[in-house]
């Protein structure tokens, strides 16, 4: 994953976390967003830059919908921001 990337990945936590939507730790929510990155090719910066109500049902939604151990989405889920 490229700098840009992850900067914006870093903007997008500490938004999350300023607007009380982290269901764990920072860690953890970057670790969801890698992998929705690569599973949904994310719109990180249509993403940081959402309404708030967007916002929230992506980074509620990708915390909720991902199973950790196998790496994958419910496949009933998808981020507003997906390509």
């Amino acid at each position: 994953m490229n700098r840009e990337k992850m900067n914006l990945i870093s903007e997008i936590v500490e938004r999350a976390e300023k607007e009380g939507l982290l269901l764990f730790d920072r860690i953890g929510l970057i670790i969801d967003l890698k992998l929705a990155v690569k599973h949904f090719d994310l719109k990180l910066n249509d993403l940081l830059n959402a309404d708030s109500e967007n916002f929230t049902h992506d980074i509620v939604g990708i915390q909720n919908n991902i199973d950790r151990e196998n790496k994958i989405f419910d496949s009933m889920f998808l981020p507003r921001f997906s390509n």
